[in-house]
């Protein structure tokens, strides 16, 4: 049950007034990324909008556009359910993260100024504390701001907005590998903000398509991480 799979007191009451519908869907988006509700997992309304603090009504509708946008799997008859990834969807959507990102870093190679690199730097100071404390929630999240904001450096808005449209779904897959990938994901970052820091764009390209294809990889790899 969601009562059992929630920690007391995780999720906070939605505050009025304001678009509540969109409200809900975020929260309920944010909860799935997070993996707080698990692949598979029975998504009870009413128990949601208990834990929401809102009507059954956004959740309902709310439920219902998760499940166009391929979160949530309505089943005739049962409910609710968090989807489950199957492999494949895993692998084209990493695979395609591989060919955003690493253009995103040979673009971030020719415009990024000190500042930007400034803030990779501070990114990842952040997130080898997190993987020292082995704080899994904070990893993942600075992870997710890292690859962002060499992205934003790219200085190219389409891409940008590509890369922003399969960066929730790359945090979900990142998740349950991103305690293994640990120190030695930060060390690729290092070695990233490096050849950015250069303007070396082959150096950059080159470091993201091995980094982000180490996370393909592993995801694939991986033992029951997520079950």
């Amino acid at each position: 049950m969601l009562s059992r799979g929630l920690p007391q007191g995780a999720v906070p009451k939605l505050e009025r007034p304001g678009p509540l519908r969109e409200r809900v869907y975020e929260a309920l988006l944010e909860l799935i990324t997070t993996r707080a509700l698990r692949p598979g997992q029975h998504l009870v309304e009413s128990e949601l909008a208990g834990h929401l603090g809102v009507s059954r009504q956004p959740v309902r509708e709310a439920l219902q556009r998760l499940n166009t946008d391929g979160w949530v799997d309505l089943r005739p008859a049962q409910g609710a359910f968090v989807h489950e990834p199957t492999e494949a969807e895993a692998d084209q959507l990493l695979t395609v993260r591989t060919l955003l990102e690493a253009e995103a870093a040979r673009l971030a190679a020719v415009h990024a100024a000190p500042a930007g690199i400034a803030e990779l730097e501070r990114l990842c100071d952040e997130g080898e504390r997190a993987v020292h404390d082995d704080d899994v929630e904070a990893a993942v999240a600075l992870n997710a701001e890292f690859h962002a904001k060499v992205t934003a450096l790219a200085g190219n808005a389409v891409l940008a907005e590509l890369a922003g449209q399969v960066g929730r779904r790359v945090r979900w897959y990142y998740t349950p590998v991103a305690r293994r990938r640990g120190k030695q994901s930060w060390a690729e970052h290092r070695e990233l903000i490096a050849a950015i820091a250069d303007g070396d764009e082959e150096r950059a390209t080159a470091v993201m398509r091995a980094h982000t294809e180490h996370t393909r990889r592993m995801y694939h790899e991986r033992d029951g991480e997520d079950a």
